[in-house]
């Protein structure tokens, strides 16, 4: 039986970096945690560090049909969730002189559309909890830095996370009388698989843990916005408030650099 400290977490994109991390670290600290992605042998692997705690859940965010299906086995199993975390996305880089509308459709499709998916099966588990549960249910969104501004090559991936962010803004306002606390998480360059890919310079890079570290205190204080790490965020959001033509500039010298 569930104590009554002992929270059921959802987390989506769980099979490698800051998802996995936040599972791992969660369980530790005694939770239920389910564990969702399209690689089942990288969750299992992460079910196998905290057996007891840690559930399996093989999932493509970007089919809507699975992700019902998905809502319909959590409610089987668990009747409710005290928290979703909505993490799994995908990074592709935009070369103008090769237009891709594909790769930009791939990215939005993950990254936006794939996440109200799961947003739209959450909400009703969510709901569920306020009647088994005396504290208000939380919801996460794992959006990135790269929303801030405007930079070389992230045209698809910043809009897809700018898009995330906005909506995520928005409706906290309207779910606030629900009493469901909304959290939009804005980290910096973390060492993941996606991040081992990139082929610029990633400055104050940090670790999947210290990531999770960080996202963890965050949702403990129920933080409107967890962003890290400061220093990294503070420059790039004092960088956004630059007038668009010395941005432009800046950004030329980042494309030249490159």
């Amino acid at each position: 039986m569930k104590s009554p400290q002992q929270q059921i977490f959802w987390i989506t994109g769980a099979s490698t970096g800051i998802g996995a991390q936040l599972a791992l670290s969660l369980s530790k600290l005694g939770h239920i945690i389910i564990i969702s992605a399209r690689n089942h042998e990288n969750l299992q692997k992460i079910k196998s560090q905290s057996p007891d705690n840690i559930h399996c859940l093989s999932l493509d965010i970007t089919n809507h049909s699975e992700c019902k299906n998905a809502q319909l086995w959590i409610e089987k199993k668990f009747g409710y969730l005290d928290c979703a975390i909505l993490n799994a996305g995908t990074c592709e880089y935009l070369d103008v002189k090769s237009f891709d509308v594909e790769l930009i459709e791939r990215v939005m499709q993950t990254n936006f559309f794939g996440f109200i998916n799961c947003l739209e099966i959450a909400l009703p588990l969510l709901r569920e909890a306020k009647k088994h549960t005396q504290k208000n249910p939380y919801l996460v969104g794992i959006s990135s830095s790269a929303a801030y501004s405007g930079l070389p090559r992230s045209e698809a991936y910043g809009a897809s996370k700018a898009a995330m962010s906005h909506f995520l803004d928005s409706f906290r306002a309207d779910i606030t009388p629900e009493k469901i606390d909304v959290s939009i998480v804005y980290p910096g360059f973390v060492e993941t698989p996606l991040t081992d890919k990139n082929d610029f310079p990633m400055p104050m890079r940090i670790s999947s843990e210290k990531a999770a570290h960080y996202i963890i205190k965050g949702m403990k204080k129920r933080q409107y916005e967890i962003h890290f790490p400061k220093m990294f965020t503070f420059l790039l959001r004092a960088y956004a408030l630059l007038p668009s033509k010395i941005r432009n500039r800046l950004n030329q010298r980042i494309v030249r650099t490159s």
